[in-house]
């Protein structure tokens, strides 16, 4: 569904039109960004080396999913997951529509964005989960238990590096740093938008 502009002018900035720009990402999901990415990347240069920091970053990724799956349903408009199954539907179409630089204009996550949200979310919880099992007792040595957590966490890192090309490849074809919009939580309007 396109929209004018934004349906909901609150939080839209008074500059001149060509510099304004509407909240888009709250401050306690641009803080749970940015401190999940420093737990991801602490945790996955520690195992072996650091054992009990990488167990409490790992610790803090489960804490930290916990929260945004909670955030997903309490947070302000662009955090909350009201959109998440149209987005996903909407993938493939767009990443096909993508490779002709067709991208849309979203106020929120695109489509793509969605989908790598909850490609992330699922494999962080499959590695931290395996994590933490694999130093319990009952799990410690068992080798289905480590090869999911090695799995796991290496799909994490190959799904950051996707991530952040795509973030690259949006702000390239949309003239957009969408890199300072994750942690100013605003974006420049222009239309036509999408929800």
């Amino acid at each position: 569904m396109i929209e004018e502009a934004v349906p909901d002018m609150r939080g839209v900035s008074d500059r001149r039109p060509a510099d304004r720009t509407v909240a888009v990402w709250d401050l306690p999901l641009r803080l749970w960004h940015w401190t999940l990415a420093t737990c991801v990347l602490v945790a996955w240069f520690t195992p072996t080396v650091q054992d009990r920091i990488h167990r409490i970053v790992g610790y803090s990724v489960i804490g930290l999913l916990v929260f945004r799956l909670i955030w997903g349903g309490l947070g302000s408009r662009y955090s909350r997951f009201r959109m998440t199954g149209v987005r996903l539907r909407a993938a493939p179409g767009y990443l096909w529509n993508l490779r002709r630089g067709m991208t849309g204009r979203y106020i929120g996550l695109n489509p793509a964005g969605t989908l790598m949200l909850v490609a992330l979310m699922l494999a962080l919880a499959v590695s931290a989960i395996t994590g933490a099992l694999s130093v319990t007792v009952t799990f410690f040595g068992v080798w289905w238990i480590e090869d999911t957590h090695a799995v796991a966490s290496d799909a994490v890192m190959i799904l950051i590096v996707l991530h952040v090309a795509g973030v690259v490849l949006m702000s390239v074809l949309q003239r957009e740093n969408l890199i300072r919009a994750m942690i100013t939580g605003r974006k420049r309007i222009r239309a036509p938008f999408r929800d």
